[in-house]
């Protein structure tokens, strides 16, 4: 017998669909940190786009399209994933981490900061920002249905954004500008 929200051969179709989606292609399996490693999905989105969309407002209207069905997927998955991981807001479930790094660097791509630089700055103080939930982060979890999975992600990484900003106020050289 499998473990609870371990997909076995026998899923209906539906299911597959849903489980790949919710995991980000089982990356929400990861024994370390699957809410991080979720969110390289996030990633290899904006790259794609940043290296793909190089115009504005065509890029920003790209992320906020991806940022957009991020948080559908984890909306509507919600109720879904809360019974076939048979726990609330199970750490499988990583379309909210998608939707929380497309939300940072939808708010901070700085003029003169490398595709690069952004992601190696956005992805992990978006990560640490996600884990510790400054307040009132960790209270949105609690609202109901897909919306407590979603919120706090999308308010930490706002909280993310802002610390990147400031960041690239007060030192700049690490930005490589």
């Amino acid at each position: 017998m499998n473990a609870p929200g371990r997909p076995s051969p026998p899923l209906p179709p539906s299911d597959r669909w849903r489980w790949l989606i919710a995991t980000c292609g089982g990356f929400g399996y990861c024994p370390i940190l699957p809410g991080s490693c979720g969110a390289l999905w996030g990633v290899a989105i904006y790259v794609a786009l940043a290296t793909g969309v190089t115009s504005e407002p065509w890029q920003t209207l790209g992320i906020a399209v991806f940022l957009i069905l991020a948080c559908a997927a984890t909306y509507g998955l919600s109720p879904w994933a809360e019974r076939f991981f048979q726990e609330e807001d199970s750490g499988k479930f990583v379309t909210d981490e998608v939707a929380g790094f497309l939300m940072t660097v939808l708010l901070f791509r700085p003029a003169g900061v490398s595709l690069l630089v952004i992601v190696l700055w956005a992805f992990p103080v978006t990560r640490i920002v996600d884990m510790i939930k400054p307040p009132p982060a960790r209270r949105l979890e609690h609202l109901p249905g897909g919306w407590g999975v979603l919120a706090d992600d999308l308010l930490d990484s706002v909280y993310a954004a802002g610390l990147l900003h400031v960041l690239v106020l007060v030192r700049p050289d690490w930005f490589g500008m």
